[in-house]
């Protein structure tokens, strides 16, 4: 019986790490373990920096509506409460949109609330 080596499917596999982390600095992108592990972080986060980043839109919006919302003299939370109430559903972003392009449209939004 003859011998294998596996170094066909070693390489490959090397190689795919290495391109992997391509744009890294120094030892990250040369090295096999350093590259693994900068691989290996760099996947972790980019999971976590898509979470942070509907958490930062979702900030962004809501200080755009509380914006709107005080130039017509009233507070954001009694705002989002007002149209719970009156059963109008807009998503935040819909109505950091309507603030931005529509003032007298979010104008009639804040009476209809208040």
């Amino acid at each position: 019986m003859s011998r294998v080596k596996h170094a066909v499917s070693s390489l490959k596999r090397r190689k795919k790490t290495l391109k992997a982390v391509k744009g890294q600095r120094a030892s990250r992108s040369k090295l096999l373990k350093t590259a693994k592990e900068a691989g290996r972080k760099a996947l972790i986060s980019n999971y976590i920096d898509r979470k942070k980043k509907k958490r930062n839109f979702r900030s962004l919006w809501v200080a755009r509506i509380n914006a709107a919302c005080k130039s017509g003299d009233m507070s954001y939370s009694r705002f989002i409460a007002g149209l719970k109430k009156a059963g109008i559903i807009l998503n935040r972003k819909m109505l950091s949109e309507i603030a931005i392009s529509d003032s007298a449209g979010f104008k009639s939004l804040v009476k209809k609330t208040g």
